[in-house]
């Protein structure tokens, strides 16, 4: 005999299904990244700069020490295979506190699961986030995330100006107190974010750059890239600030980095409580043509490279983000003594650069224009750098440079709560 409908059963179904689905999982919270490295594919070893990736993974335990910006009542990794082709998989991972160098707080060390395994895989072209972690961490603290790969491992994603030491070595160590001699690197391998749950953070603001932002003329391992010293500044107020840049990353083109428009989904909007997207790139869309980096590329235009600051800044607006333009920084002379010295810069390359900044600074297309370009220029020729602020390739500032380049930024501004 069949049933007759029911329209009342059917909602009071409907409304039971409801209520076994609303509790929130463990897992919510107020999640704000505290660090970040922008995934890059393995680059061919016909380009300029090898890669320097590790040849063997194979039963060997990775450590890589970052700091946070933020602090926060627990924490989460996310790992990246972004441009893998094959899964990768995690036979154990650690996090603790660092004490400096690669040795741990013992006390502080928690094994990482994923979805309560205590080994996880990250498919090809995905990301894989760890659960959460009952950890208190404050602003600035440096924490060590510990990986340890079972089996062989092709690294087909990464950070390749990492800033920072990481240590490679044979066999399980993802909790030892101190880590034995190995291979060091400077590279991130799959590490892409560590998050922080903060319930009273007020926002994220990150910073989509080249290797200015990366960090290039940054001491190693000091922490002094400009977003370093930005999120120092920041956290005392609750705003996460994160570091999406990548040592040449193009507005346009890929080649150590996908291009801006590809990666601005991923880097940028997708971030947890993303309120501001600072925008600080086009050199290397201005410089690369006609260099050993991009040989048969023809020019940059105007018209192209102001078409991709517009589309990058409408997709953030479409997603309620403020866009903050950076101008771009003097280059004349950069890189001597490289191969790239004849090439990098010319008049005509100069002028554009100009010309770009004046249009970043009066097209409006902006929410905010942080001027750099004046900041940093040499009064005695301002297509340079400053002496003082060059790290002393004339491309990319050093420390002091970096450190000109965030107090100068005004935080109200940015996250728009002044006019």
């Amino acid at each position: 005999m069949t049933t007759p409908f029911s329209p009342s059963a059917a909602a009071a179904g409907l409304a039971a299904a409801i209520l076994l689905a609303s509790p929130l999982p463990s897992s919510a919270g107020d999640w704000v990244p505290a660090w970040m490295a922008s995934p890059q594919p393995v680059w061919s070893s016909d380009f300029l700069f090898p890669t320097d990736v590790p040849v063997r993974l194979k039963d060997r335990t990775l450590r890589q020490v970052a700091r946070i910006g933020i602090g926060g009542r627990a924490v989460r990794i996310r790992l990246s295979n972004d441009y893998g082709r094959s899964a990768v998989r995690i036979a154990a991972a650690h996090l603790a506190r660092s004490t400096g160098g690669m040795a741990i707080e013992p006390a502080s060390g928690q094994a990482l699961t994923f979805d309560g395994a205590g080994e996880g895989t990250i498919l090809p072209g995905a990301s894989l986030l760890s659960d959460p972690v009952a950890m208190t961490v404050a602003a600035g603290e440096d924490l060590a995330v510990s990986l340890h790969f079972a089996a062989e491992t092709p690294v087909e994603t990464f950070h390749w100006d990492g800033k920072a030491e990481s240590r490679l070595v044979d066999g399980l160590h993802v909790s030892d107190a101190d880590l034995p001699a190995g291979e060091i690197s400077t590279q991130r391998l799959f590490l892409s974010d560590i998050l922080v749950d903060a319930p009273d953070a007020k926002g994220t603001v990150v910073v989509l750059g080249d290797s200015i932002t990366d960090g290039a003329g940054a001491t190693l391992g000091a922490d002094t890239r400009w977003p370093d010293f930005l999120a120092a500044r920041a956290a005392p107020r609750g705003i996460a600030v994160v570091n999406a840049g990548i040592s040449g990353a193009r507005v346009l083109s890929d080649r150590m980095g996908t291009n801006a428009l590809a990666r601005l989904d991923r880097d940028a909007l997708a971030q947890p409580k993303i309120r501001a997207l600072i925008l600080m790139l086009g050199i290397n869309d201005i410089a690369w043509p006609g260099t050993p980096f991009a040989p048969d590329e023809l020019p940059m235009t105007f018209e192209r490279l102001t078409a991709g600051y517009r589309q990058i800044a409408a997709r953030a607006r479409a997603n309620g983000i403020r866009t903050i333009g950076a101008t771009l920084t003097p280059f004349a002379g950069a890189l001597p003594g490289t191969p790239l010295e004849a090439t990098y810069h010319s008049a005509a390359k100069d002028f554009l650069r100009q010309r770009i900044n004046d249009w970043i600074r009066t097209s409006r297309t902006f929410d905010a224009v942080i001027d750099f370009d004046r900041l940093l220029a040499d009064p005695a020729d301002p297509m340079q750098l400053r002496p003082a602020y060059d790290s002393g390739d004339r491309l990319h500032p050093g420390d002091a440079g970096n450190k000109a380049m965030a107090d100068a930024i005004d935080l109200d501004t940015i996250l728009g709560d002044t006019p």
